[in-house]
């Protein structure tokens, strides 16, 4: 496996680990819909919340956030449209970014309604 696939596959589980400690439950890790796939798909009692992680080896070249751009984001937004309308979901829905960083120093990054679809 490619070191930035080892690096996301690591930023995806820091990122499960610290969203199950704050009381989210999983629904899906790594949700495909043709070649568009979601991150982490998990829910509180009232919301669904649909998760990019993006983790980065260094802050050399800015916030991990900073590189999901307009296009990403609307691949999210078409692909969560589809897991709602398959399994007739009737929640809130909502769209956030964990940003990871592991140097000079680990930091990880929630970002609550990250964008709006």
């Amino acid at each position: 496996m490619a070191i930035h696939n080892e690096l996301g596959k690591r930023g995806e589980e820091e990122a499960l680990a610290f969203l199950l400690k704050k009381g989210f439950v999983l629904r899906e890790k790594n949700w495909r819909f043709g070649k568009e796939e979601i991150d982490l798909i998990v829910e509180t009692p009232g919301q669904l919340v649909i998760v990019e992680v993006k983790a980065r080896s260094t802050d050399s070249y800015g916030n991990p956030y900073e590189f999901i751009s307009r296009a990403k984001q609307k691949h999210l937004i078409r692909a969560a449209n589809a897991y709602v309308e398959k399994l007739g979901i009737n929640k809130d829905i909502r769209f956030d970014i964990i940003a990871i960083t592991y140097k000079p120093a680990f930091l990880l990054e929630h970002i609550p309604e990250a964008f709006y679809p």
